[in-house]
């Protein structure tokens, strides 16, 4: 899998952007200079697109074809537009329920989200252009296949799907232990959209700030916090089981 989302090369990368392709991330070898190399780096800048600069032992790694200093990392799907996806669900009449991850940054985590989430009839994953984990083999593996189920939404920022979920009258909910409430205590009866946050840092302050409620599983063992999928795993099922309850 991970040759089949995977090219090297500079022209190559340029052609492939060009041509559309959606591309999760570059790795660019660090110090490297000539004008076919720049040109990459302006059209990887004018498309917003992940890039990184690592050691030339890092592309070696990645793959042991003629690279010239760069490798993609092709994604397997088609991301969606996050205001079609949206306008659609609420159209088809449905109570939505949306889920927005705030920079994980695991694919074997990102793979079981993306799993629980196919299974809790989540509506769509929104996820940052930058700093999350890509779609690739590992993550197709672990979501057993749901990755290309569901639909996938990439925003600037998170807090971009957060203000536009709200206007949508879609109410934001974030997984966080700072609040006083449980999952138990607050509705996931109405439209809503879940924050989950990385795995190291959680929530970004300033995106908490905005949310509309806040809530934290009870943990009662001397272990401070869950695996950021088993709690997500909790929360949408909390909120499948507060949508069916009679």
């Amino acid at each position: 899998m991970q040759n089949q989302t995977q090219i090297f090369g500079i022209r190559a990368i340029i052609e492939a952007v060009n041509a559309g392709k959606t591309i999760d991330k570059v790795f660019l070898q660090k110090g490297l200079r000539g004008e076919l190399f720049t040109e990459l780096e302006a059209l990887l800048r004018k498309q917003s697109i992940n890039t990184s600069y690592v050691p030339v032992e890092k592309l070696n790694r990645l793959t042991k074809k003629n690279h010239q200093g760069a490798v993609a990392q092709i994604s397997p799907i088609a991301f969606y537009d996050i205001e079609e996806l949206v306008i659609n669900v609420i159209e088809c009449g449905k109570t939505p329920l949306f889920l927005l991850l705030d920079q994980l940054s695991d694919v074997r985590n990102f793979g079981a989200i993306i799993r629980t989430a196919e299974c809790t009839g989540v509506d769509g994953i929104i996820i940052q252009k930058k700093g999350g984990a890509p779609v690739n083999g590992d993550t197709i593996k672990t979501s057993a296949g749901a990755v290309f189920k569901i639909p996938i939404c990439k925003v600037d920022h998170i807090k971009d799907a957060v203000f536009y979920m709200q206007a949508s009258g879609i109410k934001v909910i974030a997984a966080t232990e700072k609040t006083d409430n449980t999952l138990y205590e607050v509705s996931f009866k109405e439209p809503c959209a879940i924050i989950m946050g990385s795995e190291d840092r959680g929530i970004n302050p300033s995106t908490l700030k905005v949310v509309d409620d806040k809530a934290k599983l009870p943990l009662l063992g001397d272990i401070e916090s869950l695996n950021v999928s088993v709690a997500c795993g909790a929360f949408l099922y909390e909120a499948v089981r507060q949508r069916i309850a009679p």
